[in-house]
């Protein structure tokens, strides 16, 4: 699949994989590497690949492997740069487009009491919504209408990423608890993170938050299921690229999708789940007021209280070495979910994260960090 691209003499192209019959449903979307220097995904999508290729499909399955060929070519002075695009356009898994307006307007009368008939009504508004978008206009933008194309009608979207330093944890709606409960386990995630709206249009929220919001909108009009089931999986940090575990983690996705009837065999008998759904507002950021090197004193998967010491900044250059740290302390208790993989920050620069169960004053406004 070729892509626009802003530069004379440049190619940019995706590889698509798909399994099953084209149209049919269950449609379940899966990509990796949006954050173009998150590699776990891919080499988890590999396997993917490998194992559907003689699996029987009801429905049809999409995969894409490497979603962001645009960030993976931004290397800057031998270092990979895949997070934010170099031309000024931002965070990649930021502003996909935005079809609950669209959709809306062309809903009006339309919802009645029959929810399946509703899935189908609000999928040919959606559809009509993505049609009418104006033409992306730039290579970046070009990039999030196609993988947008592919998904936004889809029953499951699974976006894997992966952290820095972290445990394995998924990002997801409050619509769509338990749902995802047994994917949860099979991945042997540690962490679930659940909000209505994060903000800033993350890849599986612009195709799952349309599907509640409309519901709401037209609650007086009939039910409308939350029909998307899409999640950002964060395959633990970007150093954890083991093939045995990619391939466990790609037959966990599987045994999700066989005990949802999409991929034949037997359903995996599911494992104890490893932590209860918390919500987004309760991630403690642990964010670092001076400049200096980081000296952990908690790791990844720690469980930890309010006030906890987290870690200290260490100035190298203070004239009193017994002066020379800052320490750390968490706002909010929880599980340590991931920790910066650098080990010299500047000041204002996120340290850890924290996985909590109560909602934190500091995070009434911004929910994710860009």
């Amino acid at each position: 699949m070729t892509l626009l691209t802003d530069r004379l003499g440049t190619r940019r192209s995706l590889t698509v994989h798909r399994f099953g019959t084209p149209g049919a449903r269950p449609k379940i979307y899966i990509q990796a590497a949006l954050h173009a220097d998150e590699t776990p995904g891919l080499l988890v999508a590999h396997h993917l690949i490998r194992r559907l290729r003689g699996a029987a499909v009801s429905g049809e399955i999409i995969v894409v492997p490497m979603c962001n060929p645009t960030g993976i070519g931004q290397i800057v002075e031998g270092v990979h740069v895949g997070r934010y695009a170099l031309d000024g356009s931002g965070n990649f898994n930021r502003i996909f487009p935005d079809l609950i307006e669209g959709a809306a307007e062309r809903l009006v009368g339309k919802i009645g009491p029959d929810p399946q008939a509703n899935v189908q009504t609000v999928r040919a508004a959606l559809r009509a919504a993505f049609d009418a978008l104006p033409p992306p206009d730039s290579e970046v933008a070009a990039l999030r209408h196609t993988l947008m194309g592919m998904a936004f009608d889809a029953d499951m979207v699974l976006d894997l990423h992966c952290d820095q330093e972290s445990v394995p944890h998924l990002y997801a709606g409050d619509a769509l608890w338990p749902e995802l409960a047994d994917l949860t386990a099979l991945l042997g995630a540690k962490a679930v993170l659940l909000s209505p709206d994060a903000g800033g249009k993350p890849f599986d929220e612009a195709c799952s938050v349309p599907w509640w919001t409309l519901a709401a909108r037209f609650a007086a009009d009939g039910p409308i299921p939350a029909a998307c089931v899409a999640t950002t999986i964060e395959l633990r940090g970007k150093a954890d690229v083991d093939d045995a575990q990619a391939d466990a983690d790609a037959q966990a996705i599987i045994g999700a999708l066989i005990r949802r009837g999409i991929v034949a065999g037997t359903p995996p008998d599911l494992p104890p789940l490893l932590c209860d759904a918390t919500p987004l507002t309760g991630l403690a950021r642990v964010v670092s007021p001076v400049s200096g090197v980081i000296a952990f004193h908690r790791a990844v998967g720690d469980q930890v209280a309010a006030g906890d010491l987290i870690a200290d900044i260490v100035d190298p250059t203070a004239a009193d070495p017994d002066q020379a740290r800052t320490p750390l302390r968490t706002p909010g208790g929880g599980i340590v979910m991931a920790r910066n993989n650098l080990r010299f920050v500047s000041r204002g620069e996120l340290v850890a994260s924290i996985a909590g169960p109560e909602p934190l004053e500091s995070n009434r406004h911004a929910l994710l960090f860009d």
